[in-house]
């Protein structure tokens, strides 16, 4: 049972199971992959994330005969009676995560001032946006020109570092530029060097702000030890 296909979503499947069934938790959590706990708090209502329910019986991964078998043995393994099939991005611009989706345009910019020689096709298929959007940014026509900060994509996390220097050592190749993977190199180096410089200044702003707290907190606590001192001077 060990190697048996696991719901293509486990955690929805669960949910299902646990408020349409009278399967065990053990039950569930074996067949979906997951730990007693996890479905523990799906039942108690306490889990993190709340899931819809996704019903195994319309996806063919369980049967009712199936889910009978279980419910009237507790010890019973519940055997998936159809795997799920693996969906595979073949098509279609990169996939950003939502919270990285906010920074597309600053990583725009950045290739539009950085690497003019790069193509719009090849910044949509590297960012993952449309060649709108670029050329809203590049004419500067954009809804959110105002707060677009170029920032290199790779520290955004749009991209790896791979990536773009692939994609701007081929643009400069094409564009008949001399010394590519130099300039390349060198904008790496730049870029690498600037970010250790800002972390050196918020740590450096940290660690000041970290001395002047204790600084202060010495002196309050020594200026209310000193008035103590005084008032129990006084009632002598």
């Amino acid at each position: 049972m060990a190697d048996q296909p696991k719901p293509l979503m486990p955690h929805a499947t669960a949910t299902w199971l646990v408020d349409n069934t009278g399967l065990s938790f053990e039950q569930i959590a074996e067949f979906c992959g997951l730990h007693i706990l996890e479905v523990q708090a799906m039942a108690d209502d306490l889990a993190g994330s709340k899931y819809t329910g996704r019903d195994p019986l319309h996806s063919g991964e369980l049967t009712q005969a199936e889910i009978d078998k279980g419910q009237a043995d507790s010890t019973y393994r519940l055997q998936m009676q159809k795997a799920p099939v693996e969906v595979t991005r073949t098509k279609g611009p990169r996939y950003t995560p939502v919270s990285k989706r906010q920074d597309k345009p600053d990583g725009i910019a950045w290739i539009l001032r950085n690497h003019p020689e790069v193509s719009d096709a090849q910044i949509s298929k590297l960012i993952g946006t449309t060649r709108n959007t670029i050329t809203a940014i590049r004419e500067r026509s954009h809804w959110n020109i105002q707060n677009i900060v170029a920032k290199d994509p790779v520290t955004l996390g749009l991209c790896s570092q791979r990536e773009l220097d692939a994609v701007v050592a081929k643009a400069a190749k094409k564009a008949g530029l001399t010394e590519g993977e130099e300039a390349v190199s060198a904008d790496r180096a730049s870029d690498k060097d600037r970010l250790i410089e800002e972390l050196r200044a918020e740590r450096d702003a940290s660690e000041k702000a970290a001395a002047e707290a204790a600084q202060e907190a010495e002196a309050a606590a020594w200026l209310e030890a000193k008035r103590a001192e005084e008032a129990g001077d006084s009632e002598t």
